[in-house]
């Protein structure tokens, strides 16, 4: 069944009209469905001004319907992908409260750290920060043990499952399953995306584990020194943590 909003028999008045072209100001005809046009005074391509990605810029099948998405949509893409991520770890928990309010700190953690930062890709980031401990239920169940290395080992294989489901393209899929099997201990080299987890990580275990015993704040700028691997990682945990 084609998509009636591609159908030609359901469309409207308006459905093919011309526009500017950014670059150069000449007429360029578009049809409702055109993804893109190029100028045919200047030849520069630009992206539909009216279309409504809707669908397309979640479902999985977006490519097989319509084409090479242009580098917008494929944004748009990513961005939605960080938000249904957050669904999908909060599925997984159910009432795991406790898990959820951490797994939520850490990512919020992350992507002001990556903000800050100013590098790594934020989809990424987030992904696995909400996709860090998803292996803690299987290593509870398989060796009734939260273990760091259980958690590294079952993690990666759920979050993949997760991301499939989600449509994510393999190479994010393949980076944050590499961040989830080890991010509790950092390699020699490491990117920009598992350093902005692991100093969140950090500070969200910091803070759970301190609870009801703050640490001194002596204490903890020794480890901040000696532990965090960005700067900015280093300034939101005195902000966090010191209050």
């Amino acid at each position: 069944m084609k998509c009636p909003g591609q159908d030609t028999m359901y469309w409207k008045p308006g459905a093919i009209f011309d526009t500017k072209c950014p670059k150069c100001g000449h007429k360029v005809e578009f049809f409702k469905d055109d993804i893109s046009r190029k100028c045919p005074n200047c030849g520069y391509k630009f992206i539909n001004p009216k279309m409504d990605f809707g669908c397309a810029s979640y479902c999985p099948f977006a490519e097989k319907c319509m084409g090479n998405l242009p580098p917008e949509l494929l944004a748009q893409k990513e961005d939605l992908l960080k938000h249904r991520v957050a669904i999908e770890m909060k599925r997984y928990f159910k009432t795991d409260f406790k898990r959820i309010s951490h797994t939520t700190r850490v990512a919020r953690y992350a992507e002001r750290i990556g903000k800050a930062e100013n590098k790594g890709n934020p989809a990424v980031i987030l992904s696995a920060a909400y996709l860090h401990d998803i292996g803690i239920r299987e290593a509870e169940r398989k060796y009734d043990s939260a273990a760091p290395k259980y958690l590294e080992q079952e993690g990666p294989p759920i979050a993949r499952s997760i991301l499939e489901k989600l449509g994510a393209k393999e190479k994010l899929i393949e980076e944050v399953c590499d961040i989830v099997g080890h991010h509790y201990h950092p390699r020699q080299e490491e990117t920009a995306n598992f350093k902005a987890l692991y100093d969140a990580d950090l500070i969200a275990n910091i803070e759970d584990n301190h609870k009801d015993k703050p640490i001194s704040a002596e204490k903890l700028e020794r480890i901040i020194k000696k532990s965090f691997m960005t700067d900015s990682g280093k300034q939101h945990a005195r902000e966090i943590l010191l209050k």
